[in-house]
């Protein structure tokens, strides 16, 4: 997994691994952000509901794509 950057780390609340080996980030006002495999974020669709690593259901709220890549970028030019 993608080590996550400072500025991500200060910003989320949790992150959760996710069984197709992305990761959810649950930022601190309760929207979320997906980040892929690769340290990419990807679009998260209203409502979608996603698997845990450890079977729990999460329902997606909000779509930070944007506020995501910022943070990873922010960890990447460090």
């Amino acid at each position: 997994q993608a080590q996550a950057s400072d500025a991500l780390a200060n910003a989320v609340q949790a992150s959760v691994e996710l069984r197709d080996g992305s990761t959810l980030h649950i930022f601190k006002d309760g929207k979320m952000a997906k980040e892929d495999a690769f340290g990419r974020a990807v679009y998260l669709k209203r409502g979608e509901v996603l698997t845990a690593k450890d079977g729990r259901q999460i329902t997606a709220v909000g779509n930070e794509v944007a506020r995501l890549e910022r943070l990873l970028k922010d960890g990447h030019t460090g």
